[in-house]
């Protein structure tokens, strides 16, 4: 055979050879993607994320009795002549004007998620899925259901932390949300319009999102679908562990229309471990308020004014707080923060979340650009008293005093419907502030008391007001005498 005819066959045979390759490649291909075939080695495989998230997202019914609840109407001028108290117990005022009137409220009936984060029986949710609750319950994905009580509640970033009695319990892994990169795939899983145990997935479409919802805003932002009943529930990577608790969603019309957010891993924790130790979220604060320096430059432009900033990155401050970390360091009107503990800070959110992590106490380091100059201080981060102490949530004993419900015979005497009696007063704010035993408590900062538990959630409410810690008390003595007391509980 010539050489050229060999070399022809040999030429056949190689291509020959190449299309039956490419064939049996296309058809691994298409059975590759054909359902119920194996996962292309490229493709994203959620079903283990999903498997290892669902038991440990619990659905959270809550319910609210009806109340009764002072509302204020037009005044009635003839009022005082069938009320001989006037305006004490809330009944009129006189004279025209705005007069207090109570009505029961409907029993109100709602839905949440829950994410479970210790065998022992702590779940996270939102503030918003369990705040005003009377009665919660918490159904596991295998349906059994307990009683849950809350531990305590956040509402400046939305979190809640309650217990079930239970051990043993699925609790999630927790990852770090600062791991989290855009365009990474997520689940999110909870319990959207009454359907439980759902799983729906998307990317992280950006991060540290502010939307003006809350008072302390970093959220995961993500194209997960999120919808009511969904609040509460857990945000996973693709390992299955918890990234961030499901909060609200973008949407003009009440349901899932692209985006949703959930609050990072990262605050989470933070805002746990104060509930669980103090009752009570200890805020640190940088003592300024200001805005992202681009937000800040846009609006000097549409203004028409020049401007001139030393970065686009970066929060402009607008305002320092007197006696705060950030006039401690030196830092004014003007100035730009860059960083907080070497790490850039390019938005508010950012910075937010940065101090969000800390407590009253806790020293930072502080970067700024002053007059085109950077400088780095280390500062001490202050509670929004102006001081480092540690704020608790007052129990009712704080007060150095016992009570009980007025009985049958006082009602008759003073002709009331309700209040509780002050029978001892011991060393404590309530002695300071002057009240005596036998006094009656009808009222405290605008809540009507009939039981110790109204008082115990006044007092809960009145020691964590930063700008006001006082509980203000209403009620009358034996005697029949109105009586009204400021009870300080600054500690």
């Amino acid at each position: 055979m010539k050489k050229s005819n060999i070399f022809s066959l040999v030429a056949i045979i190689i291509a020959a050879l190449s299309l039956t390759l490419n064939f049996t490649n296309t058809c691994a291909a298409n059975s590759a993607n054909t359902p119920g075939s194996a996962v292309p080695a490229n493709a994203v495989d959620l079903t283990y994320a999903a498997e290892k998230a669902l038991p440990s997202v619990v659905y959270i019914h809550f319910l609210q009795n009806s109340k009764i609840q002072t509302v204020e109407v037009e005044n009635d001028p003839f009022s005082d002549f069938f009320d001989p108290f006037g305006g004490f117990f809330g009944r009129g005022q006189g004279g025209g004007g705005k007069q207090k009137r109570q009505i029961q409220t409907p029993k109100k009936e709602g839905a949440g998620s829950g994410v479970i984060i210790s065998e022992d029986g702590y779940i996270v949710t939102n503030n918003h899925v369990v705040a005003g609750a009377d009665e919660l319950t918490v159904t596991m994905n295998d349906n059994k259901e307990y009683s849950a009580k809350i531990i305590g509640t956040d509402e400046t970033t939305d979190l809640a932390l309650i217990k079930i009695n239970a051990k043993n319990l699925p609790a999630i892994k927790i990852a770090n949300s600062e791991d989290l990169k855009v365009g990474q795939w997520v689940l999110a899983v909870g319990n959207p319009l009454g359907l439980n145990n759902t799983v729906t997935a998307g990317i992280v479409s950006a991060k540290a999102r502010s939307l003006g919802a809350n008072g302390v805003e970093s959220f995961i932002q993500t194209d997960a679908a999120i919808n009511a009943g969904n609040s509460g529930g857990a945000l996973v990577n693709t390992n299955g562990d918890l990234v961030g608790i499901n909060a609200m969603l973008y949407s003009q019309t009440g349901s899932y229309s692209g985006y949703g957010f959930a609050i990072p891993t990262t605050i989470m924790n933070k805002v746990v471990a104060d509930l669980k130790e103090y009752g009570t979220v200890q805020r640190a604060m940088i003592g300024i308020t200001g805005s992202d320096v681009n937000k800040y430059y846009d609006l000097m432009k549409s203004q028409g004014k020049e401007v001139e900033v030393a970065t686009m990155e970066g929060i402009h401050v607008e305002e320092v707080i007197d006696g705060g970390a950030a006039a401690q360091a030196g830092v004014e009107k003007d100035d730009i923060i860059t960083k907080v503990d070497d790490k850039p800070v390019k938005k508010m959110s950012e910075l937010q979340e940065a101090i969000a992590r800390k407590r009253p106490g806790d020293k930072i380091t502080l970067t700024f650009i002053h007059n085109k100059k950077t400088i780095t201080k280390e500062v001490t981060l202050k509670n929004a008293q102006g001081n480092t102490k540690v704020v608790k949530k007052a129990e009712l004993d704080i007060l150095g005093a016992n009570f009980r419900p007025i009985n049958t015979q006082e009602k008759e005497q003073l002709e009331l419907s309700y209040g509780l009696k002050v029978t001892k007063v011991e060393n404590g704010p309530m002695k300071s502030a002057g009240v005596p035993a036998g006094f009656i408590i009808l009222g405290a900062n605008d809540s009507k008391i009939t039981s110790e538990e109204d008082l115990q959630k006044a007092v809960k409410s009145a020691s964590t007001n930063k700008e006001d810690p006082v509980l203000y008390l209403k009620g009358i003595f034996p005697s029949g005498k109105r009586g009204y007391f400021a009870v300080s509980l600054e500690q």
